[in-house]
């Protein structure tokens, strides 16, 4: 009963963050939008039926039946069309039409306008100048960057960051080849040197072949170089420094890329027989800078391979291959994997609360990363075609050429509709996945 209750309110918790997050996104849309004077109609949590509302002056607030995103309605979206004969840009739309895409591009535009009354001209969004429209659509996903790194560097600077120390965690029995690894030791398996020399669990290992050894990185070095030559080992036990001599032993090993992480190959190294036991090491302002960098670069290129990787979540959901645990999840699967961090019973509440932050401070990230993807119905495309129309009429200025007015960026609903429509298939594609073959902790 207590693991049932513990997943739920896992599950609640990471539900109410992603609302919040949500919530704060369209926030970082609407006060910018209201601060420059544009009319803001509607301010929503969620799609589908309004389970509540309440209007305040001329913008409605409310939450809806499905917690899946939001949004703000900022009135004069889109241009109202080509100017006219005078040159002007008059609140109507052209009567004939030709086309499936200039019929959509109508539609749109005569729902924006239903919106405008009397006195509102000067209050529509795609007469902002460039860079307030950048200000407005920017505001939101950089809420969300913000959320993630206010929890990343919470649970960096209060709670701490797993590291490898020089102390030893367990001592392997025998040698078992890394392409075998998992298994028991065999009648005919090696005994491994650090069991030979003696070394236990808690031994603190401050030389290696007269090297002081600063970190478990160097550690690994160290004996990898040392191949099956002769090795002295200076380390502490209960205060005490000892000495011990063994040989490491030629044994295949991943090969380790720049950053240390094991590759899908293997090399004959040396080999020691000791895991490094981790310890929660709180860290200051400047490392949470650099790994929010880190982990924004890694999301940028995680976008790129996105709809490859959704490709193989759906091989994996029909059963062709083996779900990669790294692959992309939906909010279901997410959802899922929070209330499993909640009732993992073998870890401590703190260790618990701090991985649920950083999955929200994660998705956070992404859904941040994600709408600056310069495509509609994206808040990045919004960007782009203020960025478009900034150059557009900044080589006109410097030409001296005619000013070409504001972009018109219903030109790029087909665009819109195409994104949304991928958006909703590898949506339903990974929710599916995440039903039928979900990544488990």
């Amino acid at each position: 009963m207590t693991t049932v209750l513990m997943y739920t309110l896992g599950v609640v918790l990471f539900v109410v963050g992603v609302a919040v997050s949500i919530g704060l996104h369209e926030v970082g849309h609407m006060v910018p939008a209201k601060k420059f004077g544009v009319k803001v109609t509607q301010y929503f949590i969620g799609f589908g039926r309004t389970l509540w509302s309440r209007r305040r002056d001329e913008t409605e607030y409310g939450v809806k039946a499905i917690p899946l995103g939001g949004y703000v309605k900022l009135v004069g979206m889109l241009p109202p069309g080509p100017r006219d004969a005078s040159g002007e840009e008059p609140l109507r739309l052209r009567k004939s039409n030709t086309g499936m895409f200039t019929q959509i591009i109508s539609d749109a535009r005569a729902a924006e306008y239903e919106l405008v009354e009397p006195g509102d001209e000067d209050r529509l969004f795609y007469k902002l100048p460039w860079w307030k429209k950048v200000i407005v659509m920017a505001g939101g996903p950089m809420v969300n960057l913000v959320i993630a790194f206010l929890l990343f560097s919470g649970v960096f600077m209060l709670y701490g960051v797993p590291q490898a120390t020089t102390t030893v965690d367990t001592v392997s029995a025998c040698v078992v080849p890394a392409s075998e690894g998992g298994r028991a030791c065999a009648a005919d398996d090696p005994v491994s040197p650090a069991k030979e020399a003696g070394l236990l669990p808690g031994d603190k290992i401050l030389e290696f072949n007269g090297v002081e050894v600063t970190s478990w990185d160097q550690l690994v070095g160290l004996i990898r170089d040392n191949a099956a030559g002769d090795a002295t080992i200076v380390y502490e036990r209960d205060g005490e420094v000892l000495t011990a001599t063994t040989n490491t032993t030629v044994s295949p090993r991943e090969r380790l890329d720049e950053n240390g992480e094991p590759l899908e190959e293997y090399v004959e190294v040396g080999f020691l027989g000791v895991t490094q036991r981790t310890a929660l090491v709180k860290q200051g302002p400047a490392f949470a800078v650099a790994e929010m960098g880190r982990m924004t670069w890694r999301t940028v290129t995680y976008l790129g391979e996105l709809p490859v990787r959704v490709w193989d979540v759906a091989k994996a959901a029909v059963g062709l291959q083996e779900r990669d645990r790294e692959g992309p999840m939906s909010v279901v699967g997410a959802g899922r994997v929070a209330g499993e961090m909640a009732s993992t019973h073998e870890s401590p509440l703190t260790d618990r609360l701090a991985s649920l932050l950083m999955l929200l401070g994660g998705v956070n990230l992404f859904v941040g990363m994600f709408n600056f993807v310069p495509l509609l119905p994206l808040d990045g495309g919004h960007i782009a075609g203020a960025l478009y129309e900034a150059v557009r009429r900044g080589l006109a200025k410097l030409f001296r050429r005619p000013d070409p007015g504001y972009f018109d960026v219903a030109k790029l609903l087909p665009v819109a509709y195409v994104m949304a429509g991928a958006i909703f298939v590898m949506s339903m594609v990974l929710i599916y996945a995440d039903i039928v073959v979900p990544i488990r902790l």
